[in-house]
């Protein structure tokens, strides 16, 4: 638990709703170990076992089972970075949704957030880190609600899962998460997971803005390559993101923009379990899907962003990663 880490906004959504209650949160974060006026500097990280014991100590002061979904009143996209915003120009809620599943460590460096898609319903799940204590659930209920707010903000209307689960217990407020999930509830499950309606999730957004979208995409890697200097794999995707427009980037060339030596960059993204090659697959293929769906460039003009030397070159390797040309895959989305 020692290593993980939360963004600072959290702890600042926190604060502000501690003062709505008339309780000074200074005394809180004090006890709690956090600098209470450091938590408003957006690059600013909090180890998340001090996160729990200001949830713990705020939980007892405001003698309130519901403070995560109180929290949560005073979400506003900029609190997750560039992510919030990115997540806002999104064409789809399938594509915001997609966003949220890859860069989630952006939040809380060990949370998995995962999406099933399935016939009548996109499902999306927390899995908290496995050293994660049962008996805190607010942060747990905030991230649920902050999703579900992102989700109706960018849909512009309210609206609601078609079946929502808990880990938890049922809460003695159980009225307030019935007014906010809706009543199809199920608490003590396996999982937390929401299932939305998929044509919902799938229907074309209005406040969709690609190259907006992008911008942003760059600025959440940028800022896990920039607090996160230990992991080198989020370091190389940086800098593969930066210079794919140029052509494809060697390992040489990566190694020499991180001061590190060729063998040096080999071994540490061995350490990590990846590789260059991997990396700049990964990165080439989700950068693809994403061009495609938002449809705002051309196949040539795709081409040209992911580093290849040709739109027949593109095309053979789309296909070898989907099964599709990328025709085919724009026709689907």
């Amino acid at each position: 638990m020692q290593d993980i880490t939360t963004i600072s906004s959290i702890a600042n959504l926190l604060a502000e709703t501690l003062r709505d209650c008339d309780i000074d949160p200074a005394r809180l974060f004090s006890q709690a170990n956090i600098d209470l006026s450091a938590v408003k500097d957006p690059d600013t990280r909090v180890p998340t076992h001090r996160m729990l014991d200001l949830w713990n100590l705020s939980i007892a002061a405001t003698d309130n089972p519901c403070l995560g979904l109180l929290v949560a009143r005073h979400f506003q996209p900029a609190v997750l970075h560039g992510l919030g915003f990115a997540w806002l120009a999104s064409d789809t809620l399938l594509n915001a949704l997609n966003r949220l599943v890859h860069y989630s460590r952006i939040i809380v460096t060990t949370l998995e957030i995962g999406l099933e898609e399935h016939p009548d319903t996109t499902d999306v799940f927390f899995i908290a880190p496995h050293n994660f204590p049962n008996d805190v659930h607010a942060p747990i209920d905030l991230g649920m609600a902050m999703l579900l707010h992102m989700c109706q903000v960018t849909a512009g209307e309210p609206l609601l899962p078609v079946h929502t689960t808990f880990q938890r217990p049922a809460p003695p407020c159980r009225a307030e998460f019935d007014g906010l999930f809706g009543p199809s509830i199920e608490y003590d499950a396996p999982v937390n997971r929401m299932s939305f309606d998929s044509h919902l999730v799938n229907r074309p957004l209005g406040t969709a803005h690609p190259e907006l979208a992008r911008i942003n995409d760059q600025a959440v890697v940028d800022y896990l390559a920039r607090y996160d200097r230990s992991c080198i794999a989020m370091q190389v995707c940086s800098k593969i993101i930066e210079q794919l427009p140029d052509g494809i980037p060697s390992q040489e060339n990566i190694a020499d923009t991180l001061h590190l030596g060729l063998r040096s960059l080999q071994r540490r993204l061995k350490e990590e379990e990846t590789s260059f090659k991997y990396l700049l697959e990964d990165i080439r293929h989700s950068l693809a899907e994403q061009y495609l769906r938002e449809r705002h460039h051309s196949i040539g003009e795709i081409t040209y962003l992911l580093g290849f030397s040709s739109p027949s070159s593109f095309t053979r390797a789309f296909k070898r990663w989907t099964g599709k040309t990328p025709v085919e895959y724009r026709q689907n989305t």
